[in-house]
């Protein structure tokens, strides 16, 4: 696969991205280039450790091999289309690809560490009810590159002095939660996450990178096979009635398949456990009865819940639900043993829904006018 991002990358640009080669696939290239293998390792460092991007500075390669890098490859970062910083401290960019597509990054700080929340695919095709990025239709999946020169922006903007009130600059943490469903990009996303996870390159712990998924079980499969790294499900609903309303995929997947896959993906490593995302849904999922059901439902699973507070966008046809109505749930899902965390709402004051800004940015497929004419929004456009 890294070679199909590859012979993309040429269609494009006529110069690969050294971006889309995980360690395995830079190697490869270099030997077909007649070059030592180390030679991988090394140009690894400059990029990631030492952030260089002018090949004639990396002393200890040959110049000879310095100089096919400067006529045949180039490190290709997406560029700032918009920025957001919010008063928490939040960081929100939409990017701009190279094909003049919009996706987004989301970078959120607290006092010990910074999470950056990472797009694998311009739009997405799973059209869960309450998410802003559906709206917008899909339209690509991203490559390797795309979604590690997310990254490589973030952390070069971070260290700008246009960032110093940021209490918290690094990234030390990487979620695949942006806009897109990552399992559904899968071969551009598992040489990313080799990157995120190889000391030549991002070197994290594999517990400080997760994918999110919406639940396409045999990828879910596949990933515990290839590589290491925690979970997260976006599970949303206790039963597959409400479940296949708020994430149609469902429909193809049920919960009781999707929490089978769960199971057999921490058999890998008995210190794993499933993050399950639920999105707080006022009269919808936040009920104390969705609460005992959801314990029911993951009784003797190895897992947190991440209580959601919604974050509203135009059109979404949900409101996020009262403190009260969140303090009651997670109540009632500690009870069953089932532990919940209430997360913190992060950057209100900005375009905080996942997909928001870049389609406000640049709405390629125009869907979300559409969506928003029936009457399933009780609006139309303005």
């Amino acid at each position: 696969m890294i070679m199909t991002n590859v012979a993309q990358t040429q269609v494009l640009e006529g110069k690969l991205n050294l971006l889309d080669f995980d360690r395995v696939g830079l190697r490869s290239l270099l030997e077909q280039w007649g070059e030592k293998p180390f030679r991988a390792d090394q140009l690894m460092k400059w990029v990631y450790h030492d952030r260089i991007s002018d090949f004639s500075e990396m002393s200890n390669i040959s110049k000879a091999l310095r100089g096919r890098l400067q006529d045949s490859a180039e490190l290709r970062l997406p560029e700032v289309a918009e920025a957001q910083i919010s008063r928490d401290g939040t960081c929100k960019w939409a990017f701009k690809l190279s094909c003049g597509n919009n996706v987004e990054t989301v970078f959120i700080p607290t006092d010990d560490r910074g999470t950056l929340c990472v797009s694998s695919q311009v739009g997405c095709a799973l059209d869960c009810s309450f998410c802003a990025t559906a709206r917008q239709g899909f339209n690509r999946n991203l490559t390797t590159g795309e979604i590690v020169g997310q990254l490589v922006l973030a952390q070069k903007l971070l260290d700008t002095p246009e960032y110093q009130s940021v209490s918290y600059r690094r990234i030390s943490n990487v979620v695949m939660m942006g806009m897109g469903e990552p399992l559904a990009n899968f071969n551009a996303l598992v040489p990313a996450l080799n990157l995120m996870l190889d000391d030549n390159a991002w070197g994290l712990s594999k517990r400080r990178v997760t994918v999110s998924t919406s639940g396409i079980v045999p990828a879910i499969d596949r990933l515990r096979e290839q590589v290491d790294v925690a979970l997260a499900v976006s599970l949303h609903a206790p039963t597959d009635d409400l479940r296949n309303e708020l994430v149609p995929i469902n429909k193809k997947y049920p919960i009781k398949d999707l929490l089978d896959a769960c199971r057999r993906y921490v058999t890998r490593d008995h210190k794993s456990h499933i993050m399950f995302e639920y999105v707080m849904l006022e009269g919808v999922n936040d009920q104390p009865e969705h609460a005992r059901a959801l314990g029911k439902l993951l009784r003797g699973l190895p897992c947190k819940v991440n209580m959601i507070p919604f974050n509203p966008f135009p059109g979404a046809g949900y409101t996020v639900s009262s403190n009260n109505a969140i303090n009651r749930f997670w109540e009632e899902l500690n009870k069953t043993g089932v532990r919940a965390l209430k997360r913190r709402t992060r950057g209100d004051d900005i375009d905080a829904a996942c997909g928001q800004l870049a389609g406000d940015v640049d709405d390629k497929t125009q869907r979300m006018a559409k969506k928003f004419a029936s009457p399933r929004y009780g609006e139309t456009p303005s």
